[in-house]
């Protein structure tokens, strides 16, 4: 049977699990309420971890966002929605949106049309056109972004 860790036991804990990847506040509670943390001693951990800068949901929007775009290609709406369902505040959300620059973001929306247009095997253009907008558009890109691409890129 495992033993609840002290409080100064999870702290070192969380510092290392904080400090191996950015974590937003959702992630570490969690942590914690796994760890059988409970009530004064998990906000005072928090606490730590906040005035020690090893949580700060700003960074950690910002790196999501960054990473989310660069290296599994999701678009705006969908790391905005994810980022939403861990409770990062507007103002952090908005942060890390900057990240995504415009002009690669175009581009690699391009790039993703492309690639995908060349995927399906699909005669009608208005039907291969249809498919590939709405495998963008689950991938988070904006709608009429996609369409305006589409029908440019794909003849």
């Amino acid at each position: 049977m495992k033993r609840t860790p002290t409080k100064s036991e999870a702290l070192a804990l969380l510092q290392k699990y904080c400090a191996y990847q950015d974590r937003c506040h959702q992630e570490v509670r969690s942590k914690l309420l796994s760890l059988q943390i409970y009530g004064d001693d998990l906000e005072d951990i928090m606490v730590d971890l906040i005035s020690e800068n090893f949580l700060n949901e700003e960074r950690f929007a910002k790196s999501y966002a960054r990473g989310k775009f660069r290296l599994k290609h999701w678009g705006r709406k969908k790391i905005e929605r994810e980022l939403k369902l861990r409770n990062i505040s507007v103002y952090c959300i908005k942060k890390g949106m900057e990240e995504i620059e415009e002009e690669a973001y175009q581009q690699k929306l391009e790039e993703l049309v492309s690639k995908k247009a060349k995927a399906v095997k699909e005669k009608d253009s208005f039907i291969k056109r249809k498919k590939v907008a709405v495998y963008l558009i689950n991938k988070g890109y904006e709608s009429p972004l996609v369409w305006e691409t589409v029908k440019r890129m794909i003849i």
